[in-house]
């Protein structure tokens, strides 16, 4: 589904950059069960996201930093978007690193498939921001010791400071 929508602001502390999705294509994909999707901006760039509610019956698609700086976008742009149903397993791409592991380690894959799949894209994106192959598996080593250390369950306040004490020890 294809339209044009104007880069918007908002006073939200959760987010503040984002791109009003028109209620006929939210629908669409929502009468669908389908809130996760595949966004290409501008025939430029492309990813996955959600349809998040804004709260008045309205849904927008999320404009980070990165994805701003990247296509050069100000508030008040207007960007021409596609969109299409994600049909991913995740919702994100699984890292290669992180994909590895959860295949040698039985318990740490077990673990990281109980988790609700907000959870699971949340561990996907941290590790699969890095650029640098190494920086990947070591975030990757972090999360499955972490999901085993709490037995399932993600401190994220301890992730944290598993990952930053991880630089010690790999």
């Amino acid at each position: 589904m294809k339209f044009t929508a104007v880069l918007a602001k908002s006073e939200s502390p959760l987010w503040s950059f984002h791109i009003p999705v028109p209620e006929g294509v939210a629908q669409h994909f929502l009468s669908q069960n389908h809130k996760r999707v595949v966004c290409n901006l501008n025939g430029k760039e492309e990813f996955q996201c959600a349809l998040m509610p804004k709260g008045d019956g309205s849904y927008f698609i999320i404009a980070n930093k990165q994805l701003r700086n990247k296509l050069h976008l100000k508030v008040g742009d207007e960007v021409n978007v596609f969109l299409k149903k994600d049909e991913s397993k995740y919702g994100l791409p699984m890292p290669e690193e992180l994909q590895e592991l959860l295949n040698q380690d039985g318990e740490g894959n077990r673990l990281f498939h109980a988790l609700t799949p907000g959870k699971q894209r949340n561990l996907l994106y941290i590790a699969g921001k890095p650029k640098r192959a190494e920086t990947r598996l070591k975030k990757s080593i972090v999360i499955v010791e972490h999901l085993k250390a709490q037995k399932g369950k993600i401190d994220f306040k301890q992730l944290n400071v598993d990952m930053k004490n991880a630089n010690d020890f790999l």
